[in-house]
């Protein structure tokens, strides 16, 4: 049985994954539009992959004696200045996913809640990966700077990593 105030904390960061996954969508809506198909891809897969994080934890709520809420969402920004930015929005919002993560982590363990404790380690476990992601991402676009020939490249090679993860996670 979830206490109210793990239930509540739960409750927050379906909202988080839910938000997370129309942030991904949006960005995915603007690099569409700009042309930039392989980035557009990996914004799609990295929307429903959150989506995925939310049900998850909806489903756990739900188990475990709560009621999962599902809320209103902030609507997300829509408009980049470049893909550059883009990408940093996109790391920064994966920290602030981190931080929150942790912070749920904290609060299980105050509660003595060893169950939920446990199911989190997988989040936090993903954010560790999500984190690397994004700042691998963000070092290959330093690297180009301004080179259109190096932008081709790397929407190319994105949409690659976009395969190339989709095929190597496990169904649930």
């Amino acid at each position: 049985m979830l206490s109210k105030k793990i239930e509540k904390a739960l409750n927050d960061q379906i909202r988080v994954e839910a938000e997370s996954s129309q942030i991904y969508l949006a960005m995915a809506c603007w690099a569409e539009v700009k042309g930039l198909e392989g980035v557009a891809g990996f914004m799609y897969s990295q929307s429903d992959e959150e989506r995925a994080h939310m049900l998850k934890l909806v489903r756990y709520v739900n188990e475990r004696g709560g009621h999962a809420h599902i809320s209103a969402l902030k609507a997300p920004n829509v408009t980049f200045k470049s893909f550059k930015e883009m990408f940093e929005k996109l790391f920064e919002h994966e920290v602030f996913v981190s931080e929150s993560i942790n912070e749920l982590v904290h609060i299980a363990l105050q509660e003595k809640d060893y169950s939920t404790h446990n199911f989190l380690q997988w989040y936090v476990a993903e954010q560790i990966e999500e984190e690397a992601m994004a700042r691998t991402i963000l070092d290959k676009i330093n690297m180009i700077g301004n080179d259109k020939g190096g932008l081709y490249l790397f929407d190319r090679d994105i949409q690659q990593m976009t395969v190339s993860t989709a095929a190597s996670e496990s169904p649930e």
